[in-house]
């Protein structure tokens, strides 16, 4: 394991190991009511790997493809709910066009030689992203992929395709309505299509060395913990996997809160206010906890005390 990060990186005392629940929230951070998590990851290092060996690029993503069945069978017997694979960008597109059509027949390929395994293994396969831009071949590929797993339910396998995080958020929000403003767990359900009743994630992992999200999920990993490692792509496995497992474990997730040691510290000093919370503050502030309406100026959530 090379360089770890997390998206919320405050430090504390005292460190637990992490369950993966929301508990600001009261959020299962899962996707299956087994306490399964989400993970999405970064597959870097295809071209790198194939230039290390003397082997053309398309080698490179093509080994990578058994990278892909080798994650997405030991994701279930890991504890993952739901795998998110970033394939290809929408900023891919930038690319020399005879590289970008050897991925668009690979991707072809791919769902020809998997999609039984996926449905043996009960697999449910889900593309994001936009799909309009690619073959009418590859189009129809995916639509009997998702057809045929569609009642899968051991693994959700969101791959991304032509997939923009900014360029979702952007579509989603142009969706709704000014007049009502959504919540946050309304615009979420939105910008996931609802599949698989998908939380945030949990985990992001990315392989190659780079440390960045590159356009990847930037809505649902707003709490997601980072984890970047050297191994190339195509040389990833499940102890990759399970080493990037177990330092997510490692980490205590706050959500914005404050740390299980910290919270028994402060409680002493809550507990020696000499005024307690006005009711209407406590509505207010309960209301910003479940994040469904905004908090008012006149709705303070501080405690008064006094002169």
């Amino acid at each position: 394991m090379s360089v770890s990060q997390r998206a919320d990186s405050s430090s504390d005392d005292c460190i637990e190991s992490t369950s993966g629940r929301n508990e600001v929230n009261g959020i299962d951070g899962s996707d299956s009511k087994n306490g399964a998590i989400h993970v999405g990851i970064i597959m870097d290092g295809n071209g790198r790997w194939a230039k290390a060996r003397g082997l053309s690029r398309y080698d490179g993503y093509r080994a990578g493809t058994d990278a892909v069945r080798r994650a997405v069978e030991c994701s279930a017997d890991l504890g993952i709910g739901a795998l998110t694979l970033y394939a290809f960008s929408s900023d891919n597109w930038r690319r020399p066009y005879g590289e970008v059509q050897l991925l668009l027949s690979l991707f072809r390929w791919y769902l020809q030689r998997e999609t039984a395994n996926c449905v043996d293994q009960g697999v449910r396969v889900s593309f994001i992203g936009r799909r309009d831009r690619f073959p009418a071949t590859l189009q129809r590929e995916i639509e009997r992929s998702e057809s045929a797993t569609d009642s899968c339910d051991q693994l959700l396998l969101r791959i991304a395709a032509d997939y923009s995080a900014r360029d979702e958020i952007l579509a989603t929000a142009a969706m709704l309505s000014s007049d009502h403003p959504p919540t946050r767990s309304d615009f979420g359900r939105k910008l996931t299509g609802g599949v698989g009743n998908l939380s945030e994630v949990d985990l992001i992992v990315r392989t190659g060395g780079e440390q960045r999200l590159s356009d990847f999920l930037l809505w649902e990993a707003a709490y997601a913990e980072l984890v970047f490692i050297k191994t190339l792509w195509p040389d990833f496995t499940r102890i990759d996997l399970e080493r990037s497992l177990n330092e997510f474990r490692k980490r205590e997730r706050r959500f914005g809160g404050i740390g299980k040691c910290s919270q028994q510290k402060g409680r002493t000093d809550v507990e020696q206010q000499s005024t307690p919370p006005t009711r209407q503050g406590r509505v207010a502030h309960n209301r910003a906890v479940r994040g469904d309406v905004a908090v008012h100026e006149h709705e303070s959530i501080v405690p008064t005390s006094p002169l």
